[in-house]
Order: structure tokens, then sequence, then C-alpha cells
């Protein structure tokens, strides 16, 4: 992947005005996308599979009458009168009988009705209108909710003085939310964050720059794909935040690995190429972890959670695209203004080199860093307790966190839909803005009136049951409802309860009536929402955890080390969790935060934070811990591994982690109540796993376990394929891109090549070799293993366990992609003649033969076969068991992988460096 993404730097750079401009295109394209086919936002969740949803989807075709959309309009009369005086009573006949006449308006119900009767207050002095609406939430038009306002607005100056009415209900309880200036002040601290930390207004601008643009893109792509299927509010706005974070820390990684790359002297071409192909494999990683977690939101079976997690998963990886792309673009155009000018503290670093050459190599990032990772293991087992501690009290809290939809008692007191839920929980009951909807089939009964009464009864027993003032069959006398209003408010433990209460019911109605019995309605689908959401908290942890400790484990070629990262974002989501109930259950810092009312936070909430802070998590893990695993693989002990390698990224991480800080927080004082937990609990859970996890647990763990954090099992790290997170195999083919010497014409060079078993016996080497373009080479080995490794190896099909190897001008193993396509693998075991010459037809630069020990019949044609590719300028090796014939190439050198080597030039190899070697 490094040299891959190595190429793309270098071409990004070579191309970056086409770059800037392709970008610059496709958001307008996505802009115009978006403007043309979206839909609009909806706001209705539906849960398949649920007994409230699959209620209420049969009610849409039984009775319609109370499946749609709904509103409420709530009437009071002034202090002393009642709603049957005149002067209330004349202007609210009029408001129903207008908004009876309304397009999408089914039903409205009246005090002045026996048919459809309102409810009224016990002091007569308020009635509580329902209006029902025909279709469901995101098909009422915006024209209905126009009309609706208009009549509210003409009746409330219509009713005497102290007289009030307000619209309200499911209808006008949501609210899109909107960006805001608060929200700019993050953005603003994250410009503030990337100047000090890299040092430059340019360098700081482009991480912005690459952020915005990727947002832009991602928030069109969300409203062009509410065409093909519904898309919530919290969707564009999550993606906003996240596509911030995300965006701004990406690029800020790789503007920061170029610009030290600048100050140790590198071309700009270079450093833009070489912090791609290292900084940026991190970004690549980081971001697919990220993108993991929120696909794995599919897990719980939800579709507007899914919708959510796709739609910010794609957002991360156009940031992603974005960073690896744009970013060297524009650093390519930025050219030399970014190379950092001469420091103090690097000519004070000279000084001292000069003074004492011994020193000179040494790493002396920062005093501040330095002092902080010798305190935190300087006693490691002190430090993993009082972080354990630490983090269990703030977790403590997360017992209490209660979760459900929100409705519109969620919304700011001044609110019109607020204020219609606060008046009908002062003079009806908080009940009242959430009922219950018992439905039952009841075609085979002979009395369904009577039935429905005797359900109702049975209801009116339960604990928890305010009143149930509608029991009815609909006009086809097929399906029966029962309206039930709970003494509790719609997101209360009281009115949850009470639908249990209900639903253990059925088999009593069941039996004595006949009917099977459902619970629906909004506040029994927000409970449904909220108890399905629960129950996939665990297997969305355990595919999603599971997943990225796979990934984790490739990287780090450990077991130890993401077992760590684990555990430790399970410490910062509970930590986000504990303060998040503090605030929104416990009140704490509420009127600071802004919040419109404590209680339960949103059902998804703690899904959609446990799937984002994973994926930041693991990114500090992989910014932190990969640079502390390259100084313990370049030779350091584990302690000073440690050291070099948190000081060499501390700063980098401690300024991703207050820009994520910075971006999500802001969301929080005047956000949308939907968003601000899921804000507040991302902030918190940055800063805890950042600082204490990441910074101080982390390191501490390391220098616990010394060396055997870096075990792994032999089979296991043979098995699974390697992730170059930090551009080691770029390194080392940069150190050996001139080996063995510059423009060197070699189909084949090796110093110092091993081969394992997967045992580990060695199979091959350590050996020496160097064939020519055109030229030819006899491998033989008492045993075929040893033969086949080697020939599998120089072509490309397996991985060299030590030393350096080229072929084709490749090192290997790290373009050994690139070397399978530039060398043919023949087995000479059938038709050998038709195989290599089918091989030589691909003009490959190296053609490897095996198991030679062809019948001396047909020896004469093989070795035509061979001498015609030798004749193209093709390298040829041929291998066998105990020696191919020396009749095949009779002019070839003989490379022994027993007893060493005959004739194949080794002794005059360049030297390789210990960095190339390693």
């Amino acid at each position: 992947m490094s040299s891959a993404l190595y190429s793309l730097g270098r071409w990004a750079v070579r191309a970056r005005r086409l770059v800037v401009v392709a970008w610059i295109l496709v958001l307008g394209l996505v802009g115009a996308l978006a403007a043309t086919v979206g839909n609009g936002l909806d706001d209705e969740i539906s849960i398949p599979g649920t007994e409230s949803q699959e209620a209420m989807d049969r009610l849409s075709g039984t009775f319609p009458e109370v499946s749609g959309a709904s509103a409420q309009l709530v009437v009071v009369a002034p202090e002393g009168g009642t709603i049957d005086d005149a002067a209330v009573r004349g202007p609210l006949e009029d408001a129903v009988e207008e908004i009876a006449g309304l397009d999408q308006v089914t039903a409205v119900a009246s005090p002045y009705d026996d048919q459809m009767p309102a409810s009224v207050s016990g002091d007569e002095r308020a009635a509580l209108l329902t209006i029902q609406l025909d279709g469901e939430l995101a098909d009422i038009t915006e024209t209905t909710r126009e009309e609706l306002s208009d009549v509210e607005e003409t009746l409330a100056a219509a009713l005497p003085d102290g007289g009030q009415s307000a619209l309200g209900g499911q209808l006008f309880s949501t609210e899109l939310p909107e960006m805001g200036a608060i929200e700019a002040v993050g953005v603003v601290v994250a410009l503030i964050v990337l100047m000090a930390t890299l040092g430059s207004f340019v360098a700081a601008g482009l991480p912005l720059l690459n952020a915005l643009l990727g947002v832009g893109i991602s928030v069109c792509l969300i409203f062009a794909a509410t065409a093909l299927g519904p898309v919530n509010s919290t969707t564009p706005m999550l993606a906003v935040m996240l596509g911030l974070a995300v965006g701004i820390d990406y690029a800020l990684f790789i503007v920061s690995r170029h610009r030290d790359q600048l100050r140790g002297g590198l071309a700009v071409e270079e450093s833009v190429a070489r912090a791609v192909a290292t900084a940026g494999s991190a970004v690549i990683f980081a971001g697919l972890t990220v993108m993991i977690a929120l696909l794995g939101l599919g897990v719980a079976g939800i579709p507007f959670l899914t919708t959510m997690g796709v739609a910010a998963a794609v957002g991360v990886g156009i940031a992603v695209l974005v960073s690896i792309t744009l970013i060297p673009a524009t650093l390519g155009m930025a050219g030399e203004r970014l190379r950092p000018g001469p420091s103090r503290r690097a000519a004070r670093r000279a000084a001292r080199e000069r003074a004492n050459p011994t020193s000179a190599g040494e790493e002396h990032h920062s005093r501040f860093f330095g002092a902080w990772v010798r305190a935190v293991t300087r006693f490691p087992a002190v430090t993993i307790a009082l972080v354990v501690v630490a983090v269990a009290a703030l977790s403590l809290p997360a017992m209490n966190l209660r979760l459900a939809l929100p409705d519109a008692g969620a919304l700011e007191e001044d609110h019109e839909a607020r204020i219609t839920y606060d008046l009908v929980a002062d003079h009806f009951g908080e009940g009242f803005n959430g009922p219950l909807i018992v439905t039952a089939p009841i075609v085979t009964s002979n009395d369904p009136v009577a039935l429905m009464e005797n359900i109702a009864d049975e209801i009116r027993t339960l604990p928890g049951v305010a009143d149930v003032p509608l029991a009815t069959p609909n006009p086809s006398a097929d399906t029966g409802i029962v309206q039930v209003v709970p003494t509790g408010a719609p997101d209360s433990e009281a009115t949850e309860q009470l639908v249990h209460d209900i639903r253990d019911l059925r088999p009593q109605i069941s039996e004595e009536y006949g009917v099977d019995i459902a619970v629906t309605g909004f506040t029994a689908v927000g409970i449904d929402v909220s108890a399905k959401l629960g129950a996939a908290l665990l297997p969305f942890a355990l595919v999603v955890v599971g997943l990225s400790f796979v990934l984790l484990t490739m990287v780090f070629r450990s077991i130890a080390v993401p077992i760590k990262a684990t555990v430790g974002y399970f410490f910062s989501v509970g930590a986000a969790f504990g303060v998040v109930a503090l605030v929104f259950h416990d009140g704490v810092f509420a009127e600071a935060l802004n919040l419109t009312r404590t209680g339960p936070v949103i059902s998804f909430m703690p899904i959609v934070v446990m799937g984002i802070l994973f994926g930041l998590a693991m990114d500090y893990e992989v910014f932190l811990v990969s640079r502390i695993r390259e100084e313990y693989v370049h030779g350091r002990d584990a302690r000073s591994a440690i050291s070099a390698g948190f000081q060499g990224s501390a700063k980098v991480v401690t300024a991703a982690a207050v820009i994520m800080f910075s971006v999500f927080v802001f969301f929080v004082p005047e956000g949308d109540m939907n968003l601000k937990p899921i804000a507040l609990g991302l902030a918190v859970g940055v800063t805890v796993d950042a600082f204490v996890v990441r910074m101080v647990l982390v390191p501490a763990v390391l220098a616990l376990l010394g060396d055997k954090a870096w075990w792994m099992p032999r089979w296991l790290d043979r098995a699974l394929p390697s992730f170059d997170v930090e551009g080691e195999g770029l390194a080392r083919q940069v150190a050996l891109e001139s080996w063995p010497e510059p423009d060197a014409h070699d189909a084949l060079v090796a110093h110092g090549l091993e081969v394992r078993g997967p045992d580990g016996t060695t199979l091959v080497g350590p050996v020496g070799v160097r064939l020519r373009d055109g030229g030819a080479l006899l491998v033989r080995a008492d045993s075929a293993s040893s033969v086949s490794a080697f020939l599998l190896t120089v072509s490309g099909r397996l991985s060299p366990d030590a030393g350096a190897v080229k072929v084709a001008g490749l090192v290997l193993p790290q373009r050994a992609g690139a070397v399978r396509r530039r060398v043919a693998f023949v087995y000479a075991t059938t038709e050998p003649v038709a195989a290599i010459d089918a091989a030589r037809a691909g003009r490959p630069r190296l053609l490897v033969v095996d198991r030679a020990e062809v019948e001396p019949a047909v020896r004469g044609e093989v070795a035509e076969a061979l001498g015609r590719a030798r004749a193209e300028g093709i390298a040829v090796v041929v291998g066998a068991a105990g020696g191919p014939p020396r009749e095949l190439l009779p002019d070839a050198p003989v490379l022994d992988l027993d007893v060493g080597r005959e004739g194949a030039a080794t002794d005059q190899l360049p030297h390789v460096t210990q960095e190339a070697r390693a």
C-alpha cells in the first residue's frame, strides 16, 4: 500500500491543478444533483418486525382514521371561564369546521361532537383536539402545515382576552437541526490549534480546506440520496460533525509529516510522496476502522440507523480520498512556503551534536512529552490502577442512563409544539401527550362494540392508566381500537411499564374474548425502538470490535496490543456514557449546556457513539502505537521505543484530539436535542480516549509488558497479511533504490536471503545471487521444498523472511504484486516446452521454471525453448531437487542452496545498509 500511495502522492503533486479542478467539479456536480433530485428529509421512524410497527401497518389498511400522522390543537379558556362559553365556543367551532375542510385532514375531534368528542379537562377550561391526517408524516405537505397554522392563528386572535390556543403534536414535534454561529467556533478553535501545531497559516488552512470540501460533497450526496429513500434530519448534521473532525485530523497527519520531512531537507515532491505513503497509510487504516464501525450500525436491523451509518461512512471515505489526493496537490502548490525555518531548538540540538558526536541522531521531540511519558511509565502498575479507578468512577453514572425517542418535550420552551406539550401536561396530564393504541382483529365478533368496551374495562384496571377515552370498532367492524392514556409522560418508565403490562394481558384476553391484541402508537413505537437498539448493542460490539481486532493484529503484529486497544476503547465508552448520564439525566451543567429538559436521551445515542468513538479511538491507537512499534523494530529496546515513539507522535495526537473535541463540543450548547447527547458523548469519549487511555494507559501497559507486548505466534504472523501502516516497506524501498548500484540492469539480485517454513525451519539461506537481464541460473538442493521456496520467493509468490531482494528493479516483498506481473512461473512437470513458450509470449522480465527434472528425450526441446526466451532478453532461472540437467542451460552457473554458491556472482554485491536489511 505504501508503494502505491507513494506513487499517488507524486502524481498528485505533478498533476496538482488537475486534481484541484477535478474535486471542485465533483462538488459542483453532486451539489447540482442534490438540488434537482433531492426529496427532502424525513424524520418518521419505522422499525420493521416490532409489534408496534406491524400493528400500525395493519391499521393503515383497516383503520386509516387512526393510523396516519396526527396533530394536536389545545384550546384554553380565560381564567374562570370554560370552553362552553360563547366567546370560546364560537371561534373553536369555526376552527374545527375549517380544519375539517382542509386537504389531507381525515378527521378532527370536537368537544361539541358526540360522535367524535375531543378530550376536555376536568375543570372544563381546556379542550384537546386530535387532528387525524391522511398519510404518514413524510406525506404531509408543507401547504397543509401552513394551513393548519393559519387556522390556529385565526383562532387565537378570535379568543377572548386570557384565552390561549396552541398547535402541536406529532406533525409539529420535529425540528430540522441547523448550523449556527456557535458550531463555527469549533472550526475557529481547530484553526488556532492547527496554527500552533504546524506553525504556518498556510499549512493550517490546508486541513480546513480539505475538511470543508469533503463535508460539502458528503452533505450534497446525502440530500441527493433522499431520492432513493427516507433520510432523517440528524444524518446530515452527524455527517457535518464527523466529516469536519476526521477531515481536519487526517489532513493534519499528512501535513505534519510533510513539514517534518521538509525540515529534514527533503525536496518538496519527494516529501509529499513520502508523507502520503507513510501518514497516508495510517489515514487509510484509521478511516477504514471508522467506516467499519459506522457500517456496523446496520447490525441493529433498523433502517433509519443503517442509513445514518452508511451516510456517515461514505462521508469518512470521502474525507480519506480527499486527504490522499487533494492534500498532496495543495502541498505541491504551496511548495517551499511550507518549509520550516531554522528554530532555536534545532540550533541548540546541532550545537550539542557538534560538542558530543555520539548524540547525533538522537531525537529530542519535546521536554513536556518526554517528562509525560517518563512519569506514566516509571511505575506502570500504579498508573494502570489509577486510570482504572478514575474511569470506573466516571462511568458509574451510566447505570442510570435511560433511552427514548424524543418528543415535543425536548424542544425549546418557546417552540409552539413545546407550548402545546406543556399546556396538555398542565391541564390534562403528561400521558395525554403520548396516548397508546391497543388494536385487535374483531371480524368474528357478534357484538364488536361490546367487545371493545370489555377490552377497555380490562385495561382500565391496570396501574398507570389515566383514562381510556375511546374504545370502538372501525366502520367495517373487522378491527377495533382502544385509546389508552398513561399517567406518565411518553418517555417515562411508568409508560414503558404500562406497555409491557398491556402486552402481558394478551393471553388472558385471548382466552376470554378470542382476540389477539397489539399495542401501537407513536409512544409504543418509541419504546420498541429503544428496546431493539438496546438488544443490538452487544451484537454490534462483537461484530465491529471483532473485525477491527483482526485489523489491529495485522497492523501491529501483536496479540497484547489489540487486546489493550479494545479494553481501552470500552473505558472511553464507559466514561462517555457516564458523563452523558450526569448531564442529561442528573442535570449537572444542564443550564450551562442549554438543555431544554433532563431525562432520557435519544435511543440511538449509545450505538452511534460506540460506532464513531471506536473508529476515532483506533485512529489514536494507530498514530501513537505504530510510531512506538516503528522505533522497536528498528532496534530500540522496549522502554526506549515507548519514549521515542511517544514523543514523536504525542504532539500530533494531542492536536488531533483537541480539534476533535472542539468540533464536537460546540455542537452541544445550541445543537439539536437529538444531536446534543451524541456530540457530548463524542467530545468526552475523544478526550478520555486520547489523554487518559492512549497517552497514559497505553504507554504504561506497554512498559509493563516490555518485549512481550510485541509477541505473536509465528503461525499467526505468517497467516495474517501485513498492513504497512507506517510505511516501513517504503523506507526499505528508498534505502534499496540504488542497490546494488544506480541504473543496474538486474533481473534478480539478493543478499542474505532467507526463507523459513511454517514451523520455523530454514528452507533457504542465507544466500546471495545476482542475475543480469537475459542471464541464466540453475538452482539445486536436496529438498524439493527448498528449491520451490526459493523460486516462489524470487517470483513474488512467497515473502522472504530476511535479507534484501530485488526482482526486475522492484523490492520484495513490498512490490510483490508488481513482481508477479513481471515474472512468469512455470512447472515443467507436463508439456514443459508449450508452457515455456506460452510464458515467453507474455514478455516477462524473468522466467522461473520449477520441477525441471525433465526426461532425456525432451531436454533438447526444453533447452531450445529456454534459449528462445534468453534471445528475447528474458532472464531464466531453472530449479529442481538434486539439480536440473546441465544440458538445459549449459553456460549457466549453479546456485546450490545446501552447500553454498557455485559460479553465481555474489561477492561483488555492494553493501546492504542495516535499514534496508531490517
